[in-house]
């Protein structure tokens, strides 16, 4: 300026730009922070391709009844099932031996479901991926550059964890709440059977259940990953050693 003002020599603090690196030991835990985000979506989207969602076993009732089948003789009517949002198979006995038959859930046993809650899921998860990849994508910024959009920086890490974290937890609930509340075992093993009725004995969440669990612990895990980030440790100083002062003596000796 025309008065010879200079903020620094005023002792004011000037706003530090973005661009630089930041630190060895933050890019560290960014760098895991992103392949913890990248390790979700990959989670997510192996739990929707894979139909081990929930399994049980189902008793063939109508084939029990015919033949007034005792208790050791029901082992002859019990048979299993599995499926996932898209697929699975189901082993009937009924009596004639073991029939293996695969479930396709679309385009037309998801009618005969809560097709809207079925899709919400599948909605849900599609979105947590999402944000998943928009967290990485992030990470990977910044571990390269410091941001000075507080958005692109700790802020915005927080906030898509959250989102996927959120949409991944609704995911996972609304999958329970149609096992649960609206007989989605029940349903899918009496799909086109005309002849026989099932009832489900036992039912149990599978591992691509856990998947997204796991995935939505991956972003509480990524949460604490970022506050760390923020943390400024001291650095270590070590101590210079003194140098020898040199008198006007020791020059004339």
């Amino acid at each position: 300026p025309a008065s010879g003002y200079s903020p620094r020599a005023a002792g004011a603090r000037v706003p530090r730009l973005g661009g630089a690196m930041p630190g060895l030991l933050k890019r560290i835990l960014l760098a895991l922070a992103s392949a913890l985000s990248l390790s979700s979506a990959v989670l997510l989207a192996v739990a929707l391709t894979t139909e081990r969602w929930t399994r049980g076993r189902i008793l063939c009732k109508t084939g029990a009844e015919l033949v007034n089948a005792s208790a050791p003789e029901l082992v002859l009517f019990l048979g299993d099932i599995h499926f996932g949002l898209f697929q699975g198979a189901k082993i009937r006995q009924c009596g004639l031996g073991s029939r293996r038959s695969r479930i396709y859930i679309f385009p037309n046993l998801v009618k005969t479901l809560n097709t809207a809650l079925h899709m919400t899921i599948i909605l849900f998860l599609f979105v947590a991926i999402a944000f998943a990849l928009v967290s990485f994508g992030f990470c990977v910024y910044n571990v390269r550059k410091i941001p000075y959009q507080s958005i692109k920086g700790p802020a915005g890490l927080y906030l898509w964890n959250f989102v996927a974290g959120l949409f991944g937890t609704l995911g996972i609930v609304s999958f329970i709440a149609a096992m649960k509340l609206h007989r989605l075992t029940e349903r899918v093993a009496n799909f086109r059977e005309n002849v026989f009725q099932f009832v489900v004995l036992e039912e149990h969440y599978d591992f691509s259940l856990w998947l997204c669990v796991a995935s939505v612990a991956t972003h509480g895990t990524n949460v604490i990953v970022v506050a760390v980030s923020g943390i400024r440790f001291p650095k270590v100083q070590t101590k210079k050693p003194e140098e020898p002062v040199v008198t006007g003596e020791d020059l004339l000796y």
